[in-house]
């Protein structure tokens, strides 16, 4: 079938097999290109079939030659519609680990359940005995709690007062004024079961008692800070109380695991173009003239350079893993620096419909978002019928 992007809102209904394909063979040869890092050989990824987690398991595969085992929830295709791209990736990125003579299986489901809790257990004890590092990456907006039952949904509120500022429609290039209500006491609560750190830590207890943690195994989460601008939506809102409770999460873990030498770290990662962040007022005007600042600087990264820098510059060299004052990792630098900053800031001032297509990077923005779901790449003959039945070889 002909495969065009649909879109509704901030989501994109389709996805294109071989533009997938394509967006993991550029993130392949990316990290092939920067040469190999002395890393983990046997890695499980929690989250693994986009974003930083796609790229996780890139890095470990291509750059560490790790054995892998991804875990993801996405939705298969049927004849005449297409599955959702995280399926494609994965799809892709088995295909390619085959070729490579790379050990790579999937498990697609809940993870959030206790059962895909032990079925990964279960494959990790039959194929490769122990892990070395697991990434937990899930960015799931939803959540039903194993113990109790109860579906807990996530909201994106600031905390304590309404919220006013300047947003853009990524598809139109319109700013306007957005506000936003503030959050009650039960949408933190729920936010904080969705997206904080208690499923990290079901999942690294449960993997510890069944033995398939190696002696100094690492666990990996991630995070994001980003500037004063976004703050109150942010940071300073629902999701930052999950992240609050994430990386507090990350030293009760480190304890935990003690007994076998493991660690447990927060990774603090960069603004990049997500389903999710797409749909966060603010962010997507941010990350415009963020983009446009840093690729003027030549700083600019996208999921799989960030992987690969952290993989090859903190994770993983002969010296300590270099931490912030609250024992984060900051991959964020880059973004983060003041000459960064000072500009987007100035920029943020100005910034209105007219201008923005002259001072942001509202192309770049648009593209990213349809590279996510396999749109836009050069090398793919969109005209052509493509297979949308493109099944994952290990489910």
């Amino acid at each position: 079938m002909i495969i065009e992007p649909r879109m509704r809102g901030f989501i994109c209904l389709t996805a294109h097999p071989d533009g997938c394909a394509q967006n993991v063979k550029n993130q392949i040869e990316y990290v092939k290109s920067k040469g190999k890092i002395n890393g983990a050989k046997k890695v499980l990824v929690i989250g693994a079939s986009t974003g930083f987690g796609l790229a996780s398991r890139i890095t470990s595969a291509f750059a560490c030659d790790a054995a892998t085992i991804g875990v993801f929830f996405e939705k298969e295709p049927a004849p005449g519609k297409t599955a959702t791209p995280g399926w494609y990736n994965t799809a892709a990125f088995e295909d390619e680990a085959s070729k490579a003579g790379l050990y790579a299986k999937s498990i697609n489901g809940d993870a959030f359940s206790n059962e895909i809790k032990e079925q990964t257990i279960e494959l990790i004890k039959k194929d490769l005995g122990q892990v070395d590092l697991v990434i937990y990456s899930l960015a799931s907006p939803v959540r039903t709690h194993p113990v109790t039952g109860v579906t807990h949904r996530s909201v994106l509120k600031p905390i304590g007062q309404t919220f006013s500022n300047k947003t853009v429609d990524f598809h139109t290039g319109i700013v306007s004024q957005v506000s936003i209500e503030p959050a009650n006491q039960d949408d933190i609560d729920n936010t904080v079961v969705v997206m904080g750190g208690e499923d990290w830590k079901m999942w690294m207890e449960a993997m510890k008692k069944a033995g398939v943690l190696a002696d100094g195994a690492m666990t990996l989460a991630y995070s994001y800070i980003g500037p004063e601008v976004t703050e109150a939506v942010y940071r300073k809102g629902t999701i930052g109380r999950a992240k609050d409770h994430l990386e507090a999460t990350a030293f009760e873990i480190t304890n935990d695991l003690s007994t076998i030498g493991g660690k447990a770290f927060v990774s603090v990662n960069k603004a990049l173009v997500t389903q999710a962040s797409s749909a966060i007022p603010v962010i997507p005007l941010y990350i415009s003239l963020l983009y446009k600042t840093m690729k003027e600087k030549g700083l600019h990264e996208g999921c799989i350079e960030q992987m690969q820098r952290l993989f090859a510059e903190r994770l993983f060299t002969s010296n300590e893993i270099p931490l912030d004052d609250k024992g984060r990792i900051r991959i964020d630098d880059w973004e983060m620096r003041d000459d960064v900053q000072e500009v987007v800031k100035e920029l943020w001032k100005i910034a209105e419909t007219d201008n923005l297509p002259t001072i942001g990077d509202l192309a770049g923005y648009k593209n990213d978002f349809l590279n996510l779901f396999g749109f836009g790449f050069e090398e793919v003959d969109y005209q052509k019928d493509a297979n949308e039945m493109k099944m994952i070889s290990s489910i």
